[in-house]
């Protein structure tokens, strides 16, 4: 044919530029989510930087040598807090890795809560865990707490006057996989929307009232993550009372060390 030869090359380029491509896609949904934490983060530094000026004052007036040590240990409490919190939102920001590891899928969520909490908590969202188990599965743990950041804001979100979150893990030791179920008592899914939730630029989601709404990739991202780990989710929602999201993930591959 009179065209020039294809080479290696020609085929290899469009492959690793998409790549390139949807790990900055990964990177954007998570900042993003870290944008939409924020203003609750920030909230909970100024009640801690509060708790240690107060306690120090308290520390330095009293003579008390009980009180000036209650008044320490409340500075040491906040201030691990503190570094709880940053080192968090830190980690979660920067993990744009795909080096997978053997994670404590339980510890993922707990760390996700951590950033999350005071959020949860200023929406009047109760939240409940249960782990079964704390299984490990063969994972890469940024995109995994990418993925539960994502459920977590969608729950809330889903919650306007408050509700009650519920988080479980299990173990499933016949089909070796690690299940994360995450359930709210929101609005809800209408039927004729579910099977387009994950679906890129659909969102559900009203704008508020600054005019922003969903981007429709939070939940497209989060396929996309749980398929490349040979992974599942589904969906199951009754309008008015709430949707459930079922993760199941392989504790590891054939191709996975030992």
């Amino acid at each position: 044919m009179g065209g020039e030869p294809m080479t290696s090359e020609d085929v290899l380029a469009p492959v690793s530029e998409t790549e390139a491509l949807r790990q900055q896609l990964l990177q954007a949904q998570r900042l993003s989510s870290v944008g939409e934490l924020a203003s609750s983060i920030a909230h909970e530094f100024n009640n801690i930087l509060t708790t240690i000026i107060n306690s120090a004052k308290l520390g330095s007036r009293s003579p008390d040598v009980a009180e000036k040590q209650i008044a320490f240990e409340r500075i040491v409490k906040a201030g691990q807090r503190a570094a709880a919190i940053a080192g968090g939102m830190l980690g979660f920001a920067r993990k744009s890795g795909t080096h997978r590891q053997n994670c404590d899928v339980a510890r993922l969520v707990e760390e996700v809560l951590i950033l999350t909490e005071k959020d949860l908590s200023k929406n009047r969202v109760h939240v409940e865990t249960k782990f079964h188990a704390r299984p490990v599965a063969w994972v890469v743990p940024g995109q995994i707490e990418q993925i539960l950041v994502n459920l977590v804001l969608n729950a809330r979100q889903a919650m306007p006057n408050g509700g009650r979150l519920k988080i479980e893990v299990r173990d499933s030791l016949d089909a070796d996989t690690v299940e994360i179920k995450v359930a709210d008592t929101g609005v809800g899914i209408a039927p004729d929307q579910l099977r387009l939730i994950f679906e890129p630029f659909f969102t559900t989601k009203q704008p508020d009232e600054y005019g922003r709404g969903g981007t429709g990739l939070g939940l497209s991202v989060c396929r996309q993550i749980i398929e490349q780990h040979h992974g599942r989710i589904r969906v199951e929602s009754v309008a008015g009372k709430g949707s459930t999201f079922t993760v199941k993930l392989p504790k590891r591959l054939t191709d996975d060390p030992e």
